[in-house]
């Protein structure tokens, strides 16, 4: 193998890396917890874009209830996240964690 054919490959995996990350940008994820009294969509990147909560969670004597399912619903979205840029990475052929290593 040469190292003009070695460079050619390393541009068009590059080229497929950037066109992965702009893909991911527009693709979301749903986090829940609580049963789905509370969802986190999300950007694959991990952008919140919105938060919703059931209003019968808003009771002001069980704030740290709804805290911890804020939470909870965050922490699913990003798992989800990262198993959707892991699977992407893999189809690619590369090692999972290269995103973050680029980040």
């Amino acid at each position: 193998m040469n190292i003009q054919h070695m460079m050619k490959q390393a541009q068009m995996l590059q080229k497929k890396m950037n066109d992965m990350q702009q893909q991911l940008e527009n693709v979301e994820v749903i986090g829940t917890a609580g049963g789905g009294l509370v969802t986190c969509v999300a950007t694959a990147k991990g952008v919140i874009k919105k938060v919703n909560i059931n209003k019968d969670l808003m009771n002001p004597e069980e704030v740290e209830v709804l805290e911890d399912l804020i939470c909870a619903a965050f922490s699913d979205a990003r798992r989800k996240a990262d198993e959707l840029v892991n699977q992407s990475m893999s189809s690619l052929g590369l090692p999972p964690d290269m995103m973050q290593m680029m980040s």
